[in-house]
């Protein structure tokens, strides 16, 4: 009897060694008795999207089941949105970088448009800062959400993910109601918002403070005290204060460590310094820290956004410069821009200068004083930093972010050599990159 040669498996020579290619089938009977007993194994993880947090490659040496070496192979995603930005307006500009990391859009406009208003030398109105802050919150919470539930799905704990999932649509409802979308929001703009809160959402946002907090404790209940999840995440993908230092780590992966370094605190902005909020913080520093910092993570923006709601007081959302401020007029009209139709009959209408004025804006944009800047905020994954340079024109010249995504992916070998090929998995859902970020 002959039996068909599989083309798509068997092994072949290279100058790194036999490379074998696997589909399927027993382990003996495909290598032999015991070919690798002086031989590295090579696995390629990925490039694919589960367990992976995004289309993310990891090459690893193996000696048995132990990782001895581990690299990180990135681009797989790579948009080009940082050169894209050269060629929009600065408006435009928000629009690009709210696709960088997908899961906090929100604070990627934030960052970028705090960079913009330091070069303009103006700030948000107070209410635009405080729905800022609110939406900015709201935001976190979302993507904790997504990182517990991809993490609960990594580990095997499918319910923890159906939960994580079923959590963050009432998050997703608010923000869409709040901006038209769900995500990529573009609702952040230089000078302030595209629009204010649209009525009733106040009401619905603390309808959502109500139910939250026992949703969060049933988390706990769900997963905390599993013996199976402490067994996965103890003493896993271990990371002190020291190696955080030294690969530029921030966010819950370096508050996990014990340090509880959080832009909000530390550099405030947008009027953090005067809300009342903790900063979590754990000593494991390993995966299992991490989960615990991002679940009391959202207690805490809890707190935040209820205060934000207490303290919003009528007034514009985008500053009276009406060579900056676009659109024009901020109030929702029924075009669904923003741009009422008393506006729109007068542009059309009654004032020429005034139609002029506005297709110059939006078709042109406005002009940004020659300078640099440099403006960083404190995002779901840690410092996300804007570099911002203008020369003199209606575009930017050069917008380079600090991805924390980007940053703390760094930190994959020193936390999985060493240890077992498993613990990659929960390594890497514990660092929770998102690759839209890292790829940008």
């Amino acid at each position: 009897m002959t039996t068909t040669q599989d083309p798509y498996a068997g092994s072949r020579e290279t100058t790194e060694g036999r490379v074998y290619t696997v589909t399927g089938g027993d382990w003996d009977q495909t290598f032999g008795a015991d070919p690798h007993e002086e031989e590295r194994l090579v696995v390629n993880m990925g490039p694919q999207h589960p367990s992976t947090h995004g289309v993310l490659r990891l090459v690893l040496d193996l000696e048995g089941e132990t990782v001895t070496k581990a690299r990180v192979v990135i681009g797989y995603l790579h948009t080009g949105i940082e050169k894209t930005t050269e060629y929009r307006t600065w408006t435009q500009g928000t629009t690009l970088v709210t696709r960088m990391d997908y899961l906090a859009p929100l604070f990627n406009e934030t960052a970028y448009c705090l960079a913009v208003e330091k070069l303009l030398g103006i700030e948000a109105p107070p209410r635009a800062q405080t729905v800022r802050v609110l939406v900015m919150e709201l935001n976190r919470i979302a993507s904790h959400l997504v990182g517990l539930a991809t993490f609960g799905m990594e580990m095997g704990a499918l319910t923890g993910m159906t939960n994580g999932f079923r959590e963050r649509e009432l998050v997703l409802d608010l923000l869409e109601e709040i901006t038209g979308l769900r995500m990529n929001h573009a609702y952040v703009r230089p000078g302030g918002l595209a629009q204010d809160l649209p009525e009733g959402v106040e009401g619905r946002i603390r309808e959502f403070l109500e139910v939250m907090p026992e949703r969060i404790t049933a988390m706990h209940r769900l997963l905390t005290g599993q013996p199976i999840w402490q067994r996965r995440l103890k003493d896993v993908g271990f990371l002190d204060v020291t190696g955080c230092l030294a690969l530029g780590v921030t966010g819950p992966v370096l508050r996990s460590a014990g340090l509880p370094w959080d832009l909000r605190k530390v550099e405030p902005y947008c009027g953090y310094e005067t809300y009342d909020f903790e900063v979590p913080t754990a000593d494991t520093a390993d995966a299992w820290g991490r989960y615990l910092v991002r679940v009391a993570e959202i207690g805490e923006s809890l707190k935040i956004v209820e205060q934000a709601l207490d303290r919003l007081r009528p007034g514009p959302v985008m500053v009276e410069d009406k060579k900056i401020a676009w659109p024009a007029q901020l109030s929702l009209g029924a075009d669904g821009l923003g741009n009422s139709l008393d506006h729109v009959r007068h542009i059309m209408g009654q004032s020429m200068e005034a139609l002029i004025h506005h297709f110059k804006l939006v078709t042109e944009g406005f002009r940004v004083p020659a300078g640099q800047v440099y403006s960083a905020i404190e995002s779901p994954r840690g410092e996300l930093g804007y570099h911002v340079v203008s020369d003199g024109g209606t575009r930017p010249f050069r917008v380079h972010v600090r991805d924390p995504s980007f940053t703390n992916l760094q930190a994959t070998a020193a936390m999985s050599e060493g240890g077992m090929i498993a613990d990659v998995i929960a390594a890497i859902a514990s660092i929770d990159p998102v690759m839209g970020g890292v790829d940008r």
